[in-house]
């Protein structure tokens, strides 16, 4: 048994903090959380002075495969079965010691994700929890093909869906338009028909298993919402000439609840993305403010890996970022990446500091609720009720 005692605690769902908060845990869950309780006999105690507890961080968006360099793809596509799973351990290991707690991995190579989830803890190294994807469904050629997750017309996608759920994974990701990194690849080109998607959305569905596609461009954002996704990624309303929201979209994205990550979060000062990627992102701030008003639920997701921008503890700086773009309070960005995050991902006993909850907690310096930046002053991170760090 365990008691954290620290100046104030964010459980994840309120706006306010508790002050002076004692959180008690046992066998990996939280027993109570309460202002000035008493600490258990039997319990050890860690106190941190200056300190908020708040649950540990959800990146719903993350690629454990990609090295975070100038060109991921290259070392991604030469590792053996071997060095990619040390790079995904190391970069899964980063991303805890940050914080980060829980992340979804949304595209490996064949079922390495899978591989490493089903092994996380052997060889005494402690990473987050994980729910993977495996590959993401592609067309011939399409965005990131070379994940081997290629399919095309409505029987071969089901056909793949399938596989992967018979493999175990926690949610499909599929590939509704191109993408800037992979050669050949246009991300304003929608890669499937209505049919396709919803073809994979239903055989999901069938066993209980939520979509979420990527989609940069406009038309490929509508498709998705008609086939029914669960979740967008990216979903930036990329045109010709730069974004083109559509309200009513938006408006039924709000209404059918669709999770949309943005991928936000960017190490200041690192390289910048592609001209074209850059002119498009500074006219985001508009369509993010829009969604918020809209009451889209917009969830943390950085797309870690995929750049010396994104390396895979960058998820604070997109917590800041949602704030700023979306103009929300630091504590809806806050709830962006612990319980919204949590229910995006199908885990409603993470993301909140609540008795019953799972106990994996972390300790800042300072407060975030006050300036988002405390974030990086991580004092402690418990994982299943026992201290990482």
């Amino acid at each position: 048994m365990l008691a954290l005692r620290a100046d104030r605690l964010f459980d994840g769902l309120s706006s306010v903090a508790l002050g002076n908060p004692t959180v008690v845990i046992d066998e990996g869950r939280i027993l109570s959380v309460s202002s000035g309780g008493a600490v258990p006999a039997d319990a050890e105690e860690l106190v941190m002075p200056g300190a908020t507890l708040l649950p540990g961080l959800i990146d719903t968006h993350v690629h454990l495969g990609f090295d975070a360099s100038q060109d991921p793809v290259s070392p991604f596509l030469a590792a053996g079965p071997a060095d990619l799973l040390a790079t995904m351990r190391e970069n899964a290991a980063r991303a805890l010691s940050a914080g980060i707690t829980t992340v979804r991995d949304l595209g490996g190579k064949g079922l390495s994700t899978l591989d490493l989830r089903d092994a996380a803890g052997n060889g005494g190294v402690r990473l987050p929890h994980m729910l993977v994807a495996g590959p993401p469904i592609t067309s011939p050629d399409g965005h990131c093909h070379f994940m081997g997750g290629v399919a095309d017309g409505e029987g071969k996608i089901r056909t793949a869906v399938r596989a992967l759920i018979e493999r175990g994974v926690d949610v499909i990701k599929m590939m509704g338009t191109g993408g800037s990194m992979t050669p050949g690849s246009d991300p304003l080109h929608v890669q499937f028909q209505d049919r396709e998607i919803r073809a994979a959305v239903e055989e999901a569905h069938a066993h209980g298993v939520p979509v979420t596609v990527h989609a940069h461009a406009r038309d490929g954002i509508r498709a998705a919402v008609r086939a029914g996704a669960d979740g967008l990624e990216h979903a930036k309303f990329w045109v010709a000439d730069g974004i083109e929201p559509d309200p009513a979209t938006i408006d039924d994205i709000a209404r059918r609840g669709v999770w949309v990550c943005p991928t936000m979060g960017a190490v200041p000062g690192s390289p910048p993305p592609p001209a074209a990627v850059a002119k498009r992102l500074a006219l985001a701030d508009d369509l993010m403010r829009d969604m918020h008003r809209r009451g889209v639920r917009l969830v943390a997701g950085t797309d870690a890996g995929i750049s010396p921008a994104k390396p895979h503890d960058v998820l604070s700086f997109g917590i800041e970022e949602m704030a700023r773009a979306a103009a929300m309070s630091n504590a809806e960005a806050l709830r962006s990446a612990t319980s919204v995050a949590a229910d995006c991902c199908g885990v409603p006993a993470k993301g909140r500091l609540i008795a019953g909850a799972d106990a994996d907690i972390i300790a800042v310096g300072g407060d975030p609720l006050t300036e988002l930046g405390a974030l990086r002053a991580v004092r402690a991170v418990i994982l299943n009720g026992a201290r990482v760090r």
